[in-house]
């Protein structure tokens, strides 16, 4: 399956997606700082990035720019708690394949990691 990697403030949260994408066989890894995160993604590029938009230093949005920096192949999809159309916009204009709101539906994640990763 694939690499993915998902990043999130909150440690739960993180932990939840990771569990949840592991039992679908994927090899995920869950990151809470930012730079650790994209240290990550420079060193593996992974399929695809899982990123919340609020985080503790940048926000997600700053964070996709920086991966597209880095490689234009790895897929992202924004999770967020407090959506916005201004939001999602931007996060499309950076190439985010999808967007899930928070709290996370376990169904609707499966869905649309399996959609991402097949196109």
């Amino acid at each position: 399956m694939a690499e993915i990697v998902v990043l999130d403030d909150v440690m739960d949260a993180g932990i939840l997606i990771r569990r949840i994408l592991e039992r679908k066989g994927h090899a995920v890894f869950s990151f809470t700082e930012e730079e650790e995160a994209l240290d990550h993604i420079r060193r593996n590029a992974p399929a695809l990035a899982i990123l919340d938009i609020k985080l503790k230093k940048m926000t997600g949005v700053e964070v996709l720019e920086e991966i597209r920096k880095i490689s234009k192949a790895v897929k992202v999809i924004m999770l967020t708690g407090y959506p916005t159309l201004e939001t999602a916009r931007r996060c499309q204009e950076l190439g985010a394949v999808d967007y899930c709101v928070k709290p996370i539906d376990k169904e609707e994640l499966e869905e649309k990691v399996a959609r991402a990763l097949a196109d």
